[in-house]
């Protein structure tokens, strides 16, 4: 069989087919993240990227090659999460911008446009790292152009930048050496490597085969899709809905709890089956997430309690929910439209990203706007940007990422926005607390994010939080479950006692010209624990001030900033 030309139904089933085989193998691809931290996040992070594009396609019915890829760019840009996600928008936005006004393509020009996209992504990116993601795409889109010189068969074509994508992938330890000192792949590449399979697949007429066990499937999609099954329900009354509050839990395992009570995940389904509906249940080594919808929460809090400690509970009440959408007259409703109407636009506001109720409340009391939830594991999309840069109601807009694989997606929202939008690039919470005490509203735009920047190099980022899985980095060995204190991505200090590995890293990070110590402990520690190695810091360093702060940030035990 030969295929000389693709239009564009077809094209939508690659895009389609693409997608759901990053999804099926999105843990796999979460796993290859080299650092030994709980944020294997880029297969999830480029899931969720890509499945906002899918969408889009979904919805655009025009037979046009150059149309659906627009719709496909423009999801996946709005979708963005993580740099991995970010990179993929861009390098579908070059290739949308490369097929514009194409109602079918060849083999050349799908080549040319897979260029274009390398090209656009290199340029997104301030500091290219090759062995990555970008350097897979790149020879891939090569070899295509070479391919479709000697021939018109897209499906020959295909076929060598699909065997080149992966030779590349293999190639990437040997550029980046941190994948050969761990022995793995890329991780975004690997990514785009089942994208490319999944196109491969529709244009010879095949099915992918499974060669791992099929994955349990992504909670947050499956709860979009539960979601929208409701919503389009919106002729029934609000008092018809039986159990009213949207409740969504996730839990870290603990081994002793489990000891005294193993988790068994149907037999836990089936008993929150008992409180409600719309039940999903998912679960891996380290976390068990839930969603459901029931009369009380507190249920299903307590019985996920039995195996671990909480990482983040969220419950909304569907019933103001739903009587919101049918423009219910409600008190509540008036109330919050009237704050609206009423509230004055501001010319500053500054939007931050950060996980834990106390670490928002510490962003807020500083004079932050809007704290968007997220973080390692969890980053926000360009369009989660987007939409709280619009609800701020102010005239110039100051973004704080607080997390490296974040800033892109910031940057990519402040591009689209249509207010004076600027990213001040923090890359931790320590960095967007200094950069939000230099914050001064009587100055300028690009003053301030002058002044803040400056700021945040005056600060160290400490964090202790655990590893997922036994390594060696660097020349120090890691064990899976102990505690790591990690300086400014570099691993400081291991150990299985919390205290111990946050006493070793502070010991690192001071030096002469420290003055102040800050302290924001998780969920997972106490005020008590806290105060003993603030004790320690005072005992050990006379001229050093200690702040401690509650954070009830998930997955690490303390931040700690240094001055």
């Amino acid at each position: 069989m030969t295929v000389k030309s693709i239009e564009g139904k077809k094209f939508a089933k690659m895009l389609i087919e693409g997608a759901n085989n990053l999804s099926k193998n999105s843990k796999k691809i979460d796993a290859l993240n080299v650092f030994p931290v709980p944020d294997g996040d880029t297969g999830t992070n480029m899931n969720l990227t890509i499945t906002s594009g899918v969408k889009e396609v979904k919805d655009q019915s025009a037979n046009h090659v150059g149309l659906i890829s627009s719709s496909f760019a423009k999801g996946l840009l709005m979708g963005a999460r993580g740099n991995s996600g970010v990179i993929l928008s861009q390098l579908f936005r070059g290739f949308s911008k490369s097929v514009e006004g194409k109602e079918t393509i060849t083999s050349k020009e799908l080549s040319k446009a897979l260029e274009y996209g390398v090209e656009m992504a290199y340029k997104a990116v301030m500091k290219p790292v090759e062995g990555t993601i970008l350097t897979v795409a790149k020879d891939a889109a090569k070899k295509g152009t070479e391919s479709s010189k000697k021939n018109n068969d897209i499906i020959k074509v295909m076929q060598d930048i699909l065997q080149e994508s992966k030779d590349s992938l293999e190639r990437t330890p040997d550029l980046l050496p941190v994948l050969k000192e761990v022995g793995v792949v890329d991780s975004g590449g690997q990514g785009l490597v089942t994208i490319y399979e999944g196109f491969l697949a529709v244009l010879k007429g095949e099915k992918i085969v499974d060669m791992v066990e099929q994955d349990a499937p992504d909670l947050d999609e499956l709860i979009k899709l539960e979601h929208h099954q409701l919503s389009a329900q919106s002729h029934m009354a609000t008092e018809d809905i039986e159990f009213g509050y949207c409740t969504e839990v996730m839990v870290k395992f603990d081994n002793d709890k489990i000891k005294e009570n193993a988790f068994n995940e149907d037999q836990f389904r089936n008993k929150l089956d008992e409180y409600g509906d719309s039940l999903l249940v998912v679960s891996d080594e380290d976390l068990l997430k839930i969603h459901i919808h029931v009369e009380y929460p507190g249920n299903v809090i307590t019985e996920a309690q039995k195996f671990g400690s909480l990482v983040n509970v969220k419950i909304e009440n569907m019933r103001e929910q739903h009587s919101s959408i049918l423009n219910d007259d409600s008190q509540a409703s008036e109330q919050n439209s009237t704050t609206n109407a009423k509230e004055k636009k501001t010319e500053f506001a500054v939007i931050t990203v950060g996980m834990g109720s106390g670490i928002a409340d510490l962003f807020k009391g500083l004079g932050v706007k809007r704290v968007i939830e997220g973080g390692q594991t969890m980053n926000p999309s360009t369009e989660d940007f987007v939409k709280a840069i619009e609800g701020c109601n102010a005239e110039k807009v100051i973004l704080l990422p607080n997390n490296s694989n974040i800033v892109m997606a910031a940057n990519q929202a402040a591009e689209v926005s249509e207010l004076e939008v600027v990213v001040v690039a923090s890359k931790s919470v320590p960095q967007g607390l200094a950069a939000m005490l230099a914050f001064n509203n009587i100055l300028s735009l690009e003053e301030n994010a002058e002044e803040m920047t400056e700021a945040m190099a005056d600060v160290k980022t400490g964090e202790v939080t655990y590893a997922v899985r036994d390594t060696s980095l660097n020349g120090v060995k890691i064990k899976k479950g102990d505690f790591m204190g990690i300086h400014e991505k570099n691993i400081i200090s291991t150990g299985s006692s919390v205290q111990n590995v946050a006493k070793e890293l502070i010991d690192q990070m001071v030096d002469e010209n420290c003055e102040i110590v800050t302290i924001i402990h998780g969920e997972d520690r106490n005020s008590g624990e806290a105060k003993e190695l603030g004790e320690y810091i005072e005992g050990k360093y006379e001229d050093i001030e200690v702040e401690i702060h509650i954070g009830d940030q998930p997955l690490y035990s303390y931040i700690l900033a240094v001055e």
